[in-house]
């Protein structure tokens, strides 16, 4: 392995001079902070691509048969790497994304009556360079492992070949196109103001009769793009409008994946596992008395905490498939976070990872995560399917890393935009619980909505 430190530049002007590379994918805390948003990666010109389309697993476009979670950890089993403590984690491995559609290589699922984008249910690269940022001390490294090289003589040329190619492309940052064509009008929701109302008092009705506890319910907005639109201008003035931790751009071709999570699905470092959950919100105001007000209404809302609560009690019990025994924890419970529209009611949970599992059977026995689908999370993924008709593909997946030492972090894809063959796609939801009161919940759509259209240069009212 190859390890130099460079001159600190910011992740995003990076991430601009490699833009025109192969597959490239931005790991981008845009919204730092000292632990959630302490780290950026950029990485790009992969030496293997993993895929999963219909529940089948391909690697460079051979058939690898057998579950697709099985397959992925056969794979990264055959680079191992030690870990090197004081530069940030992900030192070169698996990143991209696991669609909300894994779900069903998971459990017997119905399919959605409709295909969406008909995207593959995982596009996984496999990256043997990394730029590595650590914004906390504003340092900055390449790391070079030398993979998929055995022979250790040649696999140390390697290593040193490609940080020198890497580093080379960062003195020629890609200058971004004007806003003019990246406006967007005339979005589609699958859902009227009405019809929405009407499922969401259809879900209370169904947790009343005892099927469930509760359900997420989104609607997916979807608009067609200009021939001139560009997908890193719009990506960058998203990141502008609304920094979160664990955004993430993801350059796959005529694919393109912005998101500006707010929301870590799982962390796991070492043997310590951590989940985010992600339940309650409110829409800020610019006034600060009314959104000081707003915030305190949040906090001691009866409604949200329970919703809280009960996907918190769905993830510890996730995490103890695959932990070892009473090491979960609810370190923070029902905490305020704040972000550029909305607060929201975050929870802590953590435990140890048992010494039999790995990332792989982590992200596996939680997916997907539990603060997007509802509880119990089987029946809640069915009621979802009905629902929505539409397949929510890379919304409530999963995006981030799996380092090639076993470290792995992945944010929950929520405020994530999939952009595809000249159309626009992103979905806004929310938990529904027996407290709901359906225009607010149709409301609080919006409110997560917002900013993205903001970076469409659209008005959030423009919606039909």
């Amino acid at each position: 392995m190859h390890i130099s430190e460079l001159h600190w530049i910011e992740p995003v002007t990076a991430m601009r001079s490699l833009a025109d590379r192969p597959y490239l994918t931005f790991l981008d805390s845009a919204a730092k902070h000292e632990s959630l948003g302490r780290y950026s990666y950029v990485a790009c010109d992969p030496f293997s691509t993993f895929i999963v389309v219909n529940g089948q697993a391909s690697c460079n476009g051979e058939a690898l048969g057998g579950d697709p979670w099985c397959a992925l950890r056969n794979l990264l089993a055959r680079y191992p790497q030690g870990h090197h403590p004081g530069i940030p984690p992900f030192q070169g491995g698996a990143a991209g994304f696991f669609a909300y559609d894994m779900n069903r290589t998971l459990e017997r699922l119905p399919p959605p009556a409709l295909p969406g984008l008909g995207l593959p249910q995982s596009i996984v690269h496999f990256y043997d360079v990394v730029l590595a940022f650590d914004h906390s001390v504003d340092r900055l490294w390449v790391v070079s492992t030398g993979w998929p090289e055995q022979d250790p003589a040649h696999r140390n040329e390697r290593a040193r070949r490609r940080a020198d190619e890497l580093v080379a492309l960062l003195a020629c940052p890609k200058s971004l196109q004007t806003n003019s064509g990246n406006e967007v009008s005339g979005w589609h929701s699958n859902f009227s103001r009405e019809r929405y109302i009407a499922e969401v008092r259809r879900v209370i009705d169904l947790i009343l009769a005892g099927d469930i506890f509760q359900a997420n319910i989104a609607q997916r907005f979807s608009a067609s793009l200009l021939a001139s639109f560009d997908p890193l201008a719009f990506y960058c003035r998203l990141r502008s409008l609304n920094p979160a931790p664990f955004a993430a751009l993801l350059l796959y071709g005529k694919l393109t994946i912005a998101s500006s999570s707010p929301e870590r699905f799982l962390r796991l470092d070492g043997r310590q596992v951590e989940t985010r959950p992600i339940k309650g919100t409110i829409a800020r105001s610019a006034d600060p008395t009314e959104d000081q007000r707003r915030a305190a209404f949040l906090r001691s809302s009866d409604k949200d905490r329970a919703e809280n609560t009960m996907i918190v009690d769905l993830l510890r019990n996730d995490l103890s498939r695959v932990c070892t025994a009473h090491s979960v924890e609810v370190p923070m419970l029902c905490d305020l976070e704040s972000y550029a529209s909305v607060h929201h009611l975050v929870s802590v949970v953590t435990g140890v990872l048992a010494a039999n599992q790995d990332a792989v059977t982590l992200l596996q026995a939680c997916f997907p995560g539990g603060s997007i689908t509802g509880a119990p999370k089987v029946r809640s993924m069915e009621i979802i399917t009905e629902i929505e008709r539409i397949a929510r593909e890379i919304y409530c997946g999963a995006i981030g890393f799996i380092g090639f030492s076993g470290r792995m972090d992945t944010n929950v894809a929520i405020r994530t935009v999939t952009i595809n063959d000249g159309l626009a796609v992103f979905h806004a939801g929310g938990g529904i619980t027996a407290l709901s009161e359906p225009h607010a919940e149709y409301e609080e759509t919006l409110a997560k909505a917002q900013r993205i259209f903001e970076a469409f240069h659209t008005e959030p009212a423009i919606v039909s």
